[in-house]
């Protein structure tokens, strides 16, 4: 199928949406489609047999921070307006037009405009996304991203679901009628690099003692004030832990730096910022334990797909972001807060052969449940409401090895 694709995300930079809109470009292609995307004028190409990048480029505009901004209307509208365009031009060249978050009502418009079938991938509850960024449910952008969501789920004839939850408002929205399939973000990383794994444990913790890592953005509801607090609860272990955190803006590693030398343990904590995402693995593997200490939310963080495929010991807040994925057998969970953080790592601390039980059982359930096989299977379940060919095992085996050795020849 030829597909319009519309992402209005700096795609393709490291860090979640613009990571499950690559994954998803690598599966669709990886089973035969071809895709157009349009996207920002940010980020980077990443060469996929398949893929087209058609970027809306804003003139000033440079960075894009997470989260509602102003600085997203015109890069919104740009790609809307570019999308718009392409799809009135070629409404008999492409079959389906996918998009993903706000870009969903306009694909809803599209399709009952132009007669496309329309499938939205719904990464986000908006209105859970709203209130992370601190708006009450009351608030006029709270109800209006609400009304948004609605209309794009009616108007839409398959929607991607990223986890059971968002499966469960969609049934709610659309009354049972829009087909939803769930498809968890999987890591479709490269993988990890052994001389790479050494270097970094050689950097970030170069007497030995035990490395807690944390991967991702550094929004404030990711926890990680809680999370150098519960360093600092830990400092006086003999021996004490140190905490690398990847990721994040320059300006919020500053406020990291800053509050970890208010908590007086600035040299037991390394904030490395982003890496590039063939990089992943290989920190993951270099860590002993992998900590997400999100405060609350029901979004399931793309890395603890990572997280549960690197055979390292998990720690997680005992969050519904977290517990649609794991349970008690496959990770510490505990309170979001500084000491309950604390006391989970003491106790994957105290009982290393523990913690390497619960990770041997999330590296099991990963690839039982959360692998590339179970990621391709989905993807092409879900195209099949919009005319998608049904896939069999030996197409889908096929695929795997095509979205394999792409992502070796990526690493090499």
């Amino acid at each position: 199928m030829r597909i319009l694709m519309v992402s209005p995300h700096p795609t393709y930079t490291p860090r979640g949406t613009p990571i499950s809109v690559l994954n998803r470009c690598r599966a669709l292609c990886a089973l035969g489609h071809e895709i157009d995307l349009v996207t920002y004028g940010i980020g980077t190409d990443i060469a996929v047999s398949g893929l087209r990048w058609l970027r809306a480029p804003v003139p000033g505009i440079r960075t894009v921070r997470i989260g509602p901004s102003i600085a997203k209307l015109p890069l919104d509208l740009a790609v809307m307006g570019k999308s718009a365009v392409r799809a009135i031009a070629g409404r008999h060249h492409y079959d389906v037009i996918h998009t993903h978050e706000e870009a969903g009502i306009l694909g809803a418009s599209l399709s009952r405009a132009l007669g496309l079938p329309h499938v939205y991938d719904m990464g986000n509850d908006l209105s859970v996304v709203m209130s992370n960024y601190g708006f009450s449910p009351r608030h006029p952008l709270t109800r209006i991203a609400a009304a948004v969501e609605n209309a794009t789920v009616r108007g839409s004839q398959s929607v991607i679901a990223h986890f059971p939850a968002i499966a469960a408002r969609v049934g709610t929205l659309g009354g049972g009628r829009i087909p939803a399939t769930v498809v968890a973000n999987v890591p479709i990383e490269a993988p990890a690099d052994p001389e790479l794994v050494s270097r970094l444990r050689a950097q970030w913790s170069s007497d030995g003692e035990p490395i807690v890592l944390y991967t991702g953005t550094l929004e404030n509801y990711q926890g990680l004030p809680a999370l150098i607090e519960a360093a600092s609860l830990l400092r006086r272990r003999v021996p004490a832990p140190r905490l690398v955190i990847v990721g994040g803006t320059t300006e919020q590693q500053r406020a990291l730096r800053e509050l970890a030398q208010r908590q007086l343990i600035s040299d037991r904590v390394r904030i490395v910022g982003a890496v590039s995402q063939d990089q992943i693995r290989s920190c993951l593997e270099a860590a002993d334990i992998l900590v997400s200490p999100r405060a609350g939310g029901s979004n399931t963080p793309l890395k603890i797909f990572s997280y549960m495929h690197s055979g390292r010991p998990v720690l997680a807040t005992d969050t519904s972001a977290h517990t649609q994925v794991l349970d008690t057998d496959t990770a510490i969970l505990v309170e979001p807060t500084a000491q309950g953080l604390a006391d989970g790592l003491a106790q994957m601390l105290d009982d290393p052969a523990g913690a390497a039980r619960m990770a041997a059982n999330a590296r099991r359930v990963a690839a039982e449940r959360y692998g590339i096989p179970s990621y391709l299977r989905a993807v092409a379940a879900s195209y099949r409401p919009v005319g998608g060919p049904t896939t069999s095992p030996d197409e889908l085996a096929q695929a795997g090895r095509t979205l394999r050795a792409e992502l070796s020849g990526a690493a090499s």
